[in-house]
């Protein structure tokens, strides 16, 4: 299953739910992507590694700005991915169910400052501007079985 949504549409809480109510593993991408520049080195990692033979990913480590250790993924489990990047054109056909999350830009600035702050306040530019470059290049919007407004 992927969630997959800009910053502050509820990705996360969504995922988290799904998993616990399936009992399924959860991948946060905001532990694959590797850096504030890294949402497309992410986007292919779903499909490589974390959907693909390699069934993990490497594990970000955001306090030292490099990669940390690998982080495995049970293939026979079901597994729920969230973040930004998660539903693409190759990762689509690998999905069970494919989720888009939309919400207005000005409650989606207040959930995300408001979750992860000044830190984030800082980066949120650079890292629309990949979200943006991302949904123009994959559209996956149109790929979702189901958009929720949030």
């Amino acid at each position: 299953m992927l969630v997959d949504g800009r910053s502050g549409t509820g990705k996360t809480t969504l995922g988290d739910s799904l998993a616990e109510r399936l009992g399924a593993q959860v991948v946060h991408l905001d532990d694959v992507y590797p850096g504030w520049d890294g949402l497309r080195a992410a986007a292919e990692a779903v499909v490589t590694d974390v959907l693909g033979e390699r069934s993990g990913y490497r594990r970000w480590d955001w306090a030292t700005s490099g990669p940390a250790e690998w982080a495995a993924v049970d293939p026979g489990r079901p597994i729920v991915v969230e973040g930004c990047g998660a539903l693409s054109r190759s990762s689509a056909p690998l999905a069970s169910l494919r989720v888009w999350l939309e919400a207005d830009d000005d409650t989606r600035w207040e959930r995300a400052i408001g979750r992860d702050g000044e830190s984030f306040a800082r980066e949120w530019d650079r890292w629309a501007a990949q979200e943006a470059a991302f949904i123009a290049a994959e559209r996956p919007a149109e790929l979702a079985d189901v958009v929720l407004r949030t």
